[in-house]
């Protein structure tokens, strides 16, 4: 396998290296992320200095929606630009997206997630190449580029992985007959195996409903699942076939789903809800049952301490929360780290007219190189976004919440490959959408393991095509 470093920067590239403009209405799907219902919030117009403009941001994390809006109307106090903040809910960012491009007020900032959004997007992305935050990136390849032209810039790096709370594994480790003594044991599936089945035994004894918070597969609520835990397989087929995703993944022959189901598995049997019964299960479910300590482990990324910490009853300290990576059973997963990486591009619209372009490029500017910046480090229990921010204007300066604390320390680890994010290259949310709902009928005993193999593969290669053919016809 690659080093740590040359494969973080293969994801980054990837999403960088698009040498195509297309031109955007009715093709590809953009990734939703996370999500959830968000709000909307406006500030005053003028700048001190007379200058106007107007900026719009359609915010599709829905988890940082209110700080969003509090950093909204610090700007807009700091400088009188009216800044409006709208978040799409669950699973629909792309449809926001298109349905809002299409009103005369527009958003004048929006997400592009990498390859696939930006053939669907590109012609909408203003040239950000002599932009301030451009300028102070640590590494322009993190950015998103047409050629040598910076058309997108990330708004954080970030990790996910299995999170697991320390009191509730201290106690196992306590008991009679305890695997192994110490989470320093479980560097690979078949250890994470035989210690969460042993703790599924036991859980009346430890004081949990299960070890893994529900494997949330209600409809929008899958994207851990398809897209996340499905990074991993599909990144050590991409690599082993030295596949340049930049230039697009026509097919795939998911060559480790047996891997993959090792660990989805693994959750479905041992988590606080039956398999029967996911479907009706959301991420802020899951949330909410390892908040207050009735599960070990869930898998989601460094964005979710703000839910866990700000939950009714949460008991979870943040000296406890940690993360471990998402072994599956593959060969030297002892020193695999955590899915690392940035998919979240900011694009300015350039179909807005050129104050509005320029009061947007204004706030972004504020936000990551100026007076804004503790912002974006700041955690989300005080009014912040916690981001691990990628620019040279951020050193000595990092997000003090525990889990962006534990992104880092698992970079800086001696021997330990992180792995990309290269979801970035699946082809499209339809694809996406149909992984999760075959998961689900999986999960439900409606579906075989083996056809939900084949459907994959077909519907990567149908998906591919399809987009391949709406970008020609757009260009």
């Amino acid at each position: 396998m690659k080093s740590k470093k040359s494969r973080i920067l293969a994801a980054v590239l990837a999403a960088a290296m698009v040498s195509v403009a297309f031109a955007a209405c009715d093709n590809s799907s953009t990734e939703s992320g996370a999500a959830s219902a968000g709000g909307e919030t406006t500030a005053s117009t003028s700048t001190e200095g007379g200058a106007t403009g107007h900026v719009y941001y359609l915010n599709f994390k829905p988890e940082q929606a209110e700080q969003f809006e509090d950093i909204a109307a610090a700007y807009t106090e700091a400088t009188g630009v009216q800044v409006d903040v709208q978040t799409a809910a669950s699973g629909t960012y792309e449809q926001t997206l298109r349905s809002e491009m299409a009103k005369s007020d527009a958003p004048t900032i929006f997400i592009c997630n990498g390859p696939v959004g930006y053939k669907t997007w590109g012609s909408y992305c203003a040239d950000l190449t002599d932009t301030d935050i451009a300028k102070h990136l640590t590494d322009d390849s993190l950015a998103l580029k047409d050629g040598d032209k910076i058309v997108g810039v990330p708004l954080a790096v970030e990790g996910y992985g299995i999170i697991y709370n320390q009191a509730i594994m201290d106690k196992y480790f306590a008991l009679d007959g305890a695997v192994v003594s110490s989470m320093d044991e479980i560097n690979n599936f078949n250890t994470l195996k035989e210690v969460v089945e042993d703790m599924t035994a036991k859980k009346d004894q430890i004081g949990i409903q299960g070890v893994f918070a529900s494997t949330s597969l209600k409809t929008g609520e899958d994207w851990r699942w398809q897209t996340h835990l499905a990074n991993v397989p599909i990144t050590f087929e991409l690599e082993e076939n030295n596949t340049d995703i930049a230039a697009g993944v026509p097919e795939i022959t998911f060559k480790y789903a047996d891997e993959y189901k090792n660990l989805f598995d693994l959750y479905l049997n041992n988590s606080t809800t039956e398999p029967a019964m996911l479907g009706s299960k959301s991420v802020g479910d899951s949330t909410g049952e390892f908040a207050l300590g009735q599960c070990a482990m869930m898998q989601n990324g460094n964005w979710v301490w703000s839910d866990i910490s700000n939950t009714d009853g949460n008991v979870v300290q943040a000296e406890d929360i940690k993360f471990l990576p998402l072994y599956m059973g593959h060969e030297g997963e002892e020193n695999q780290g955590l899915c690392i990486g940035t998919e979240n591009f900011a694009c300015i619209n350039s179909k807005a007219s050129a104050e509005d372009q320029q009061a947007s490029i204004d706030f972004l500017n504020w936000l990551y190189t100026g007076d804004g910046t503790d912002n974006v480090t700041k955690s989300p229990t005080e009014g912040g976004l916690g981001f691990i921010a990628p620019y040279d204007t951020f050193e000595g300066k990092a997000p003090d919440d525990p889990l962006a604390q534990q992104v880092s320390e698992w970079q800086d680890k001696d021997g330990i490959e992180t792995v990309p994010w290269d979801f970035t290259c699946f082809p499209s949310q339809t694809f996406k959408d149909e992984f999760g709902a075959d998961l689900l009928r999986y999960a439900q005993g409606q579906l075989d393991w083996d056809t939900l193999v084949q459907n994959v593969v077909n519907n990567w290669k149908t998906e591919a095509a399809a987009t391949a053919t709406s970008s020609e016809d757009a260009a």
